[in-house]
């Protein structure tokens, strides 16, 4: 019986804690080996043990890999060395000429990548409010390949309504492409919903200790999934075994982390939503959220991330200051608590006009709530925001 056997019909609670337990049939280590060989010996001419060269194939990345596939319903996984090197070779699916339409409220790597790099190659992208349909049709060109879904988004949490696009998509005959960083295989399998290929920076929850570098790529179907195997081998950003290993491991207490992340991001944000210094709340988990209904919809549960406005910009740079327990620092996803000022650290590289139309001010914070104690958190975030009014009204 094959691994993917034994684990049919397990939970995905099971199925995650059992990445690379049953793996290994000659010492039956329940921990999988890190293979570090770049070669591998061939039994004799014209023969492999499926090996040849660690960039193509290499046992510990192999895997993950079909855990990732398995975790999201596909049927090849690919693991890359971040990720933006995991969309850089997504990208390379397309030639010159084509078209993108991407959603509008965009993490600024992913915008810095195909506004100052793959345009140079020919490849445009558009900018739609993916819940729009007649934004979709009407930006629909004869040359659009593919769209690309982030939902929740990053770092305004807009969620878009997956059945509904990627259906239109479907009909269409475009790919979709779907961002899964921030709900995961856990909460939410967007293939199971018409997604063709699913991305990760799976340096955020499924690593989930800011340790580890690395994204991951799942696709759906036998033809395209080949094209992302020359795709990914002729590219080369692969990642390490070493590194293959540490998300494998973090990954086994991915349950559990989401539960908590979620946990503590819902009671912190009903604890802001009701701040007289704080302007809004942007967190799918809360009822005054429009896209409540879709995340509960498509989704089993909530991100551990989210952002809030401030009503005063200058409450921002005390209250970065003065945050002891929750560190000023870009990344999400990790078990401690981070604070990131998007302005001008996650999409610095989206020019100032658009970044303002979608929402992203100079004052919007957005939090990457962690594991800790949730009255812990409250107590330091409530702190500094008492600190920093101090600070102002003094200042008067």
């Amino acid at each position: 019986m094959t691994l993917k056997e034994n684990l049919q019909g397990l939970t995905i609670e099971s199925r995650l804690a059992q990445i690379g337990s049953q793996s290994e049939p000659v010492t039956g280590a329940v921990s999988f080996p890190v293979y570090q060989a770049t070669a591998f010996r061939h039994p004799k001419l014209g023969q492999s043990t499926g090996f040849d060269y660690s960039r193509t194939k290499n046992p510990t990345r192999a895997v993950l890999e079909e855990a990732i596939a398995d975790l999201e319903s596909g049927d090849a996984g690919f693991a890359c060395s971040s990720g933006m090197a995991a969309l850089q070779t997504i990208f390379a699916l397309f030639s010159q000429g084509d078209h993108l339409i991407v959603s509008l409220d965009l993490y600024g790597g992913t915008y810095r990548l195909l506004e100052r790099i793959m345009s140079r190659f020919g490849v445009t992208a558009t900018y739609v409010d993916t819940n729009d349909l007649d934004a979709l049709e009407s930006n629909c060109k004869p040359n659009t390949k593919a769209i690309l879904i982030e939902t929740p988004t990053n770092p305004l949490m807009m969620v878009t309504d997956l059945e509904l696009v990627c259906g239109w998509a479907q009909k269409k005959g475009i790919l979709s492409i779907v961002d899964n960083t921030l709900l995961t295989p856990f909460f939410q399998r967007p293939i199971e919903l018409g997604a063709d290929i699913v991305v990760h920076s799976a340096t955020k929850y499924l690593g989930g200790h800011n340790d580890v570098l690395a994204g991951l790529i799942v696709t759906k179907g036998k033809e395209l999934s080949e094209q992302m195997a020359f795709l990914h081998n002729s590219i080369g950003a692969v990642l390490n075994p070493q590194d293959s290993w540490l998300l494998m491991r973090g990954m086994k207490t991915l349950a559990i982390r989401m539960e908590r992340h979620q946990l503590n991001a819902t009671q912190i944000a009903q604890f802001l939503e009701q701040h007289p210094q704080v302007e809004q709340v942007y967190y799918p988990a809360l009822p005054t959220h429009p896209g409540h209904e879709i995340q509960n919809k498509q989704s089993s549960g909530n991100t551990g991330i989210f952002s809030f406005k401030m009503k005063d910009a200058r409450y921002i740079e005390p209250i970065l200051r003065h945050i002891q327990l929750i560190a000023f620092a870009e990344s999400l996803g990790g078990v401690e608590s981070l604070m990131t000022y998007p302005a001008v650290q996650t999409h610095a590289d989206i020019p100032e006009e658009i970044r303002r139309q979608v929402g992203v001010d100079d004052k919007l914070l957005r939090y990457s709530v962690g594991i800790e104690h949730v009255d812990d958190l409250i107590a330091d975030l409530a702190r500094a925001i008492e600190l920093a009014q101090a600070e102002l009204e003094g200042g008067r």
